[in-house]
């Protein structure tokens, strides 16, 4: 089941991140990248956000993070999420990917257990046959004591 309901739009896939959207078909998560400066960037430009380069390319990134900023939504911006709220929207920074920060949500967590500076790692939800959205889970650690911990 899609953390929010399948009768949201989807997204509609332009020129410039047409490649993002198939390889999340495929499950890979993939960020431009430039190969002049090094710099990814996202969502996906004609050009470098850094130096301004077109030699550009796509690097696999492992979906690791940590929550750089959420909220919590109490009311329904579509009428598709009347049943939803509440609901998260979080920022996730990639680890390993500049300073690339990804709008997403997490799965499977309380809204009091979502808190910034938590780390996360990417998961995907189908939210149609076929088209799969990055999101995200709480990444859990043990304790002292051998106790989950988020």
């Amino acid at each position: 089941m899609s953390y929010l309901p399948r009768e949201l739009p989807h997204p509609e896939p332009s020129p410039e991140d047409v490649f993002y959207w198939d390889n999340c078909r495929d499950r890979k998560l993939v960020i431009r990248h430039c190969n002049s400066c090094h710099t990814f960037f996202h969502p996906p430009m004609p050009s470098c956000t850094a130096c301004g380069s077109v030699d550009l390319g796509w690097r696999q990134v492992s979906g690791s993070g940590t929550i750089f900023s959420y909220t919590i939504a109490h009311h329904p911006v579509h009428p598709a999420l009347k049943t939803s709220t509440p609901y998260n929207i979080v920022v996730v920074m990639l680890d390993g990917a500049s300073d690339v920060r990804l709008v997403s949500n997490i799965i499977g967590a309380q809204p009091e257990q979502i808190r910034i500076g938590a780390p996360v790692e990417l998961c995907w939800d189908e939210i149609d046959k076929g088209m799969f959205l990055p999101r995200f889970v709480l990444k859990t650690t043990m304790d002292a004591a051998g106790r989950e911990t988020l």
